[in-house]
């Protein structure tokens, strides 16, 4: 393990900025395109996104866990929440799946992580929430 960085952080929407910011900061050293580190705080930005909306639903006392692990030019990505889990983790991979049908929300969070990374890994029981772990292969001192 190269590098790491791990945060921890309320159940709020609003922290979903912070969590890209950190992620974006983490990297800043190693002069990645600027492609790649979109790619990244998408990845984050969903995963943590889907821990407040879809693991706590509604209770913003909860925390949010992110670990961010650099290890040779693979990063790790790990988003946990401790919230009501994934009854069916293939179902809710399935683009358009949402359990918050009442709401605008678009059911492409895993969708969208799955393609920016290089893989993703839903780790889910009911009531006992839900870890996601993407790993992206990034290529340092790229321009």
């Amino acid at each position: 393990m190269d590098n790491f960085l791990e945060t921890r952080f309320s159940a709020k929407l609003r922290n979903v900025v912070i969590a890209r910011a950190v992620a974006a900061a983490f990297l800043l050293e190693h002069n990645l395109p600027l492609s790649v580190v979109n790619e990244i705080k998408t990845i984050v930005s969903e995963a943590v996104t889907n821990a407040i909306v879809h693991g706590y639903q509604e209770n913003e006392r909860e925390t949010v866990y992110m670990l961010l692990e650099l290890a040779g030019e693979q990063l790790t990505i790990k988003v946990v929440d401790t919230g009501v889990g994934i009854e069916d983790i293939e179902k809710a991979r399935e683009p358009l799946f949402s359990t918050r049908d009442f709401e605008e929300r678009a059911g492409l969070g895993f969708t969208i992580m799955d393609i920016f990374s290089d893989q993703l890994t839903v780790i889910s029981a009911p009531g006992e929430g839900t870890t996601v772990i993407a790993v992206k292969n990034i290529a340092r001192d790229a321009v």
